[in-house]
């Protein structure tokens, strides 16, 4: 009796860690799911955002005329948005950090110099990705000092480095929130819709155009 007993609760705990392991396996599943359409929405929003940027430079500030400053058609520079994940993905756990330099913080020196690394590495790859697949790259940084083919120059990096500081330290900790109170179903019909519009992009772009 004592034997079956045993036997009894040993097979009502492998099935009690069964259970648990396939709710935990689940949830991990979910929470994967749910974080990638996160991460795909933070994607589209800087890249709208830096379409609206390269723009407004264009038209407002140089008064060059206007031009689609994007690869795709539409109206988002997709650079951006692989340079703010990028951001977010190795500048995130830094940020947190308080470092200090004797009682001087320099965690916020540290990350504007990460951004402005990791900016210009992004635009001069960039700058290829658009030259093989177009022929040229939009932008030309002749005009600056300290410039490498036109293609990076001092002066961007730095600017891209306040930017990124805004976006780090103000437009991200909002965008969080956003999709927080969105919902998890909104969070996945909104990012879904965004993905099929981007694939369909995709398609007139390089196949269609």
């Amino acid at each position: 009796d004592r034997a079956s007993c045993h036997g009894s609760w040993a097979g009502a705990a492998l099935r009690r860690i069964g259970q648990m392991g396939t709710i935990g396996g689940q949830m991990m599943k979910k929470n994967t799911g749910k974080i990638l359409s996160e991460y795909f929405l933070y994607f589209m929003m800087y890249s709208i955002l830096g379409w609206i940027y390269e723009v407004f430079l264009e038209v407002v500030v140089y008064r060059w005329g206007f031009s689609n400053r994007g690869v795709l058609f539409g109206p988002y520079c997709t650079v951006y948005g692989v340079g703010a994940l990028i951001f977010i993905l190795c500048l995130k756990g830094l940020q947190k950090k308080r470092i200090y330099l004797g009682k001087v913080l320099i965690t916020p020196v540290l990350v504007f110099i990460g951004i402005v690394v990791i900016a210009t590495a992004v635009e001069l790859l960039a700058s290829y990705i658009k030259e093989f697949t177009h022929g040229e790259w939009l932008w030309d940084y002749t005009r600056f000092s300290f410039n490498f083919q036109g293609r990076i120059a001092l002066n961007p990096s730095i600017r891209f480095g306040i930017g990124g500081m805004v976006f780090l330290y103000v437009l991200q900790p909002l965008f969080e929130r956003l999709t927080r109170r969105m919902g998890e179903k909104a969070v996945y019909i909104v990012s879904g819709i965004l993905l099929t519009v981007l694939i369909i992009d995709c398609m007139y772009t390089f196949l269609i155009r």
